[in-house]
């Protein structure tokens, strides 16, 4: 069974979720973000790969947003590597540095993810960019 990972949701992003949620008329908030098709599911993983391609942009993966959030995190922030790690949801390789790892730093990565957010929404705001 895989392990629980909580998300921390930054404010900006609940906005956006919760305007979403009203436009497109979901009477309550799902347990979860990208609610599936069928009651109690969630979208599949290759969602995005297909909403990519039928933007004709089948070039971009899923997982270079994970790694352009990786890298801006390590070349611009003062996080902690551990912290990063786990917003991303990577184990710990270390069997002996996992046995006593107890914590999954949410309060942590909670305020990595609003500075993220931040970030992101700065740089699609900001005058001439492409998004």
């Amino acid at each position: 069974r895989k392990a629980e990972h909580r998300v921390p949701l930054a404010d900006p992003v609940l906005k956006i979720l919760n305007t979403l949620r009203q436009q497109v008329g979901s009477p309550a908030p799902s347990a979860f973000v990208f609610p599936g098709g069928k009651p109690g599911s969630s979208l599949s993983n290759m969602a995005m790969l297909a909403l990519l391609k039928r933007m004709g942009r089948a070039n971009i993966t899923a997982h270079g947003f994970r790694s352009t959030f990786r890298d801006w995190a390590a070349e611009t922030t003062d996080y902690r590597h551990e912290v990063v790690e786990a917003v991303l949801a990577h184990t710990v390789s270390d069997k002996v540095v996992a046995a006593y790892r107890r914590t999954d730093f949410f309060d942590r990565r909670r305020h990595l993810m609003e500075d993220w957010a931040n970030h992101a929404l700065s740089t699609t705001e900001a005058p001439g960019s492409v998004a």
